[in-house]
């Protein structure tokens, strides 16, 4: 297990009140197939998820970084779930059943992912909701799971030929001897490393300045922000909410304002959180909301890995800033500031060095870095691409797809942003007992995007004016 992935399992176990699972929920027309008939699409795409019937076995000690292995009582009927919704079957009880679901932590004795059949939506609807600890996947590759379960066309596909045989589990004993067969080759490993950099001395002057660089910048994001009841100690329940949007008015956003589409969102996730902390009489300052947002680190061709391979930014949403141009151009500047600083490739570097750590000493840095109070993150907004195409499974087509973020720590709030198609689907989990307004922040977010929708509307309409001559 890579050093990212350990530590993700630490945070959970760090934090009593932490489920570091997450999710999406795949929402399709109908009508719902019978548990039969998903199980056997499901048995037929084992072949090519090896995780699904692996589990994670932590090193005796923690002298090693936990290892995968294969389950030998895999049980893919434990894994699928089935249920179904209450009338009307609409998006309040879809968001309750996802909100219990996640509350639960996932049995540590078997693979860690569990998919629920969940029957009754209006309109003749059915979902299939897919829970992924975090340490198996990021955003991406967990999006991508759903290249290899679904189809790109109404047709079936034919189940992909299994030959797996569960290998036998090691012993207690090998995996101690293991773990310190690697401390004792870690100085060996580390100086290969370093003579393999030394042969390419312009690569290492290059990655050194720019990783010093990042860390100088990181440095100067840890700052603690300022304080307010968007963070604090969290329970173990929480709440779910869902904003629906388009991604082409987003585009159009974009062309009209100028950034990016993630600046856009950034922009539309600051205005929200501005009208909650105002909702609750608090003053949304400068350093009142600073977000971890992941970053793909990802090489081409690595897509289909299912580990994090994500490095983070620390960003300012700018809460203080009324209007929503001005909010969108001060993301935009601090984005850009951000990727400059080389904040991202100081983070991936960090985690890369830490492979040739000693796993002992690594782990608890990792559980004081999260016991310790958190003071300089206030949110986490994730936003993934999904895919550009209709997917469809067991002959039926996906209509949507609704992405979930875990929050740990004290991080009380966190947004989930993908895309499918046309459409854009903010997920947002809250803590239930210190969010109980958290409908006010997902208002926010459908009036920041649709003030920004006017504006670019605007812009554009003024366009041909100022293009016609004096005169005419």
């Amino acid at each position: 297990m890579s050093p990212l992935d350990a530590g993700f399992l630490d945070l959970e176990d760090a934090d009593r009140h932490a489920s570091l699972a997450i999710a999406s929920v795949a929402v399709f027309e109908g009508p719902a197939p019978s548990y039969d008939e998903c199980l056997a699409a499901i048995a037929g795409r084992l072949p090519l998820i090896t995780r699904y019937r692996q589990k994670a076995v932590r090193v005796p000690f923690d002298l090693g970084r936990p290892v995968w292995v294969d389950d030998t009582r895999f049980d893919l009927r434990y894994h699928l779930r089935q249920t179904a919704l209450p009338a009307p079957g609409g998006d309040a009880q879809l968001c309750r059943l996802v909100e219990w679901i996640m509350a639960q932590r996932l049995d540590r004795e078997r693979p860690l992912w569990e998919c629920w059949l969940v029957e009754g939506l209006e309109g003749g609807r059915w979902a299939l909701v897919t829970k992924l600890h975090h340490c198996m996947v990021d955003g991406v590759s967990g999006a991508d799971i759903y290249r290899l379960i679904f189809d790109a066309t109404p047709e079936p596909s034919p189940p992909v030929e299994d030959h797996w045989r569960p290998a036998p589990e090691p012993s207690t004993l090998w995996l101690t001897a293991d773990a310190l067969r690697e401390l004792t080759l870690g100085p060996v490993q580390q100086a290969r490393a370093l003579g393999g950099a030394l042969l390419r001395p312009g690569d290492l002057l290059r990655r050194t300045r720019v990783t010093s660089r990042g860390l100088v910048a990181l440095a100067g994001a840890l700052r603690p922000v300022q304080v307010s009841s968007l963070s604090g100690p969290v329970g173990r329940s929480r709440r779910y909410r869902l904003v629906r949007g388009s991604l082409a008015d987003v585009k159009a956003v974009r062309r009209q304002l100028g950034g990016t589409v993630n600046d856009v969102v950034l922009a539309v996730l600051a205005g929200a959180f501005r009208a909650l902390l105002l909702a609750r009489g608090e003053p949304p300052g400068p350093k009142a909301v600073r977000s971890l947002v992941p970053v793909s680190v990802r090489a081409p061709g690595e897509e289909g890995v299912l580990e994090n391979r994500v490095s983070l930014l620390l960003a300012d949403l700018p809460v203080d800033v009324a209007d929503p141009v001005e909010r969108l151009a001060a993301v935009r500047a601090q984005l850009t500031a951000l990727k400059r600083s080389r904040e991202a490739e100081a983070g991936e570097a960090v985690t890369a060095l830490a492979r040739y750590e000693p796993f002992p000493l690594l782990s608890l840095g990792l559980r004081l870095v999260f016991r310790a109070p958190q003071r300089n993150i206030v949110t986490v907004t994730t936003n993934v691409p999904g895919p550009r195409w209709p997917l469809y499974a067991m002959g039926r087509r996906v209509l949507e797809i609704l992405p979930y973020v875990p929050i740990a720590t004290t991080l009380r709030l966190g947004v989930a942003i993908l895309s499918y198609c046309d459409q854009l689907v903010f997920g947002v989990t809250g803590d239930r007992d210190s969010s109980p307004d958290i409908d006010v922040l997902a208002r926010g977010i459908t009036d920041g995007l649709a003030e920004l929708v006017a504006a670019a509307r605007d812009a554009a309409a003024a366009q041909p004016a100022a293009a016609v001559p004096a005169g005419r």
